[in-house]
This record gives structure tokens, sequence and C-alpha cells, in this order.
């Protein structure tokens, strides 16, 4: 495929449910990029977004792969390693969503992929990008603590997986942002009332400058909850993702996107749409992508340790 600025990109989508939707719209709003196809599982599914988006629905993935240089990988977390490692061997770009496996041998497995075959592989971490807009990446120091809390009622997506893995694991990979030691300590304790996996989850997690993580994520909450707390030496940050509003008492010079200060169409209004487009740079121009298979392979080693302290 020619990557030149002006050619749109050919793309697809394998899963087509609810987040699937979410990606295909984006992609067929993206100027550089062509919608050419959608897969899924379910042929009713497929064909149905694919009749609104006016694309084909494939059946095979081969078929699939013949047509695009990029693909999104939008199925439940245990088909991400198969999925990925046929796009991959089959010369496509891939953008999975988190989690991007679920063993490191796998995330390993993939990352050597695209490595050695020279393609992108971005993990669908959106949250990273608001962070980053906000300034919370710029600083020079690490906070000393940290709380989250992530939050919401049950909706029957992704019981695959425990919340560790469904919600939990966006603030994972923040909170591996922020603080670049190592995890020396984890506490955890959970509850499961839906299939087989907990569904909701404390975890304390100790790294080796002292700093203490406390997170909280629920998928049984009557009311969305999205809350994070930053305590630094100087203040402390505060964040709700939710009702749109951040505190700071810290020296740090933040960006905000919420409020009167906001500006129109900011990263935080549509993280989504901005990673892809991200990942359609990537492809394009060669730039290393933002999130990239290993950033993702760290948060997923956490959760592991969470898993097995469970």
């Amino acid at each position: 495929m020619e990557s030149s600025v002006s050619q749109k990109i050919p793309v697809g989508v394998v899963g087509c449910g609810f987040f699937g939707a979410l990606h295909a719209e984006k992609y067929a709003a993206a100027p550089g990029a062509q919608l050419v196809g959608l897969l899924d599982v379910n042929a009713q599914v497929a064909q149905g977004l694919a009749e609104r988006q006016g694309v084909e629905a494939y059946a095979r993935l081969d078929d699939l792969a013949d047509r695009c240089a990029a693909v999104s990988i939008v199925a439940p977390a245990h088909c991400h390693y198969e999925l990925a490692s046929f796009f991959l061997n089959a010369g496509v770009h891939v953008l999975v969503e988190k989690p991007i496996a679920l063993s490191l041998e796998h995330a390993d497995g993939m990352i050597a992929l695209a490595q050695d075959n020279n393609l992108v592989l971005q993990v669908g971490h959106q949250e990273r990008y608001v962070f980053a807009d906000f300034g919370l990446l710029s600083r020079d120091s690490a906070p000393r603590a940290i709380e989250v809390c992530r939050s919401g009622p049950f909706t029957g997506r992704a019981l695959d997986v425990s919340v560790v893995f469904d919600l939990m694991l966006h603030d994972l990979d923040l909170v591996h942002q922020v603080i670049s030691g190592s995890v020396v300590s984890v506490e955890a304790c959970g509850h499961t009332v839906h299939g087989d996996y907990p569904d909701e989850v404390e975890t304390k997690l100790t790294f080796e400058d002292g700093c203490v993580a406390s997170l909280v994520a629920s998928r049984l909450s009557q009311e969305r909850q999205r809350e994070m707390k930053l305590t630094y030496s100087d203040g402390v940050i505060e964040i709700d993702f939710i009702n749109r509003w951040i505190k700071n008492s810290t020296n740090a010079d933040l960006k905000s996107a919420f409020g009167e200060n906001a500006q129109r169409g900011s990263i935080a209004d549509d993280p989504l749409g901005y990673g892809i487009g991200v990942f359609l740079d990537s492809i394009r121009t060669g730039a290393p992508t933002v999130v990239t298979g290993r950033d993702a392979r760290r948060a997923l080693e956490t959760a592991l340790m969470i898993t097995e302290k469970l």
C-alpha cells in the first residue's frame, strides 16, 4: 500500500458490537481513512452495521485482510492474540482494544510480530490522550499517592474477563505513566455477582519509590463514577471525568478540557477519535505511536499481579 499523505488508508473493523460500531463510525468520519469492511462472529450483526456504513460484511479473516492496510480489533479479550497475530502476519497494521492480551507470552508475541513485520501495533488505552492533554504527564515529580475510582452499572459486556481487565486497566496504564518505578507490593480483594470473574475489585499497589496507588473498579454500581486524586509534595490534583471538573493546588500549570476554559472539540470530548487519528498518522508517516504494545504489556503485567492476589 502506498503511504502518501493524500491517499486514504483502507481499514476494517473486527468485532461489531457496541465499541466496534464506534470504531467503524470514527473511521468512516476520518479524512485519512476509507472504511472498507467489517467482520463479526455474528454475521447478522456485521451485516447490519455494514449496511449502515455502506460497506461490505466479510465472513473470512483472510478476505478482510486482503482489502485492508489497517484494522481495529474490537472483539472479546480472549480473542485479541489470535486475531492480532493473524493480521500482523498478513502485513496489516493493528489497533487492538485493551487489554492487549490475557497473558504476557501472548503480548510479547504480538509485539515481536509487529516489530519483525515493521507494522504499527497500537493499543486502545484512550484515557492516556486526555491525561497528556491536561499536562499531567509533563510533571517532573511523581505523586506520593494516587486514589482512583471507576465504576458504573452492569451492562453485560466484557464478561469473559474480570473488571480488572475491563475497567481498571485504563487506570493502571495511567498510574504507570506518572510513576516510573516497579510495583513491589500488591493487596487486592474482589466480589463476583455475574459470571465467573470478579465484577468489583479494590487494590492497593505500592511502588519502589514509596508511592501508593489505591484503585477501585466496579461494574455493579448504580451510578457512573470516574474520579482520580493525585497527591504531590506541592499539592493535590483532583479530576472528576463524569461531572467534568479539575481542581489543582499544585504549582503545575494544567490545561483544563472542562468548563469555560475548555477548547471546543478537545481530546477529552472524543479520545477514541483522537486515538484513531494517531493510529492513522503513525501508519502514514512512520512516527512512533503513543500507546505502544510495551506500554500495554506493563499495564497487563500489573493486572495479572492483581488477579493472582484475587
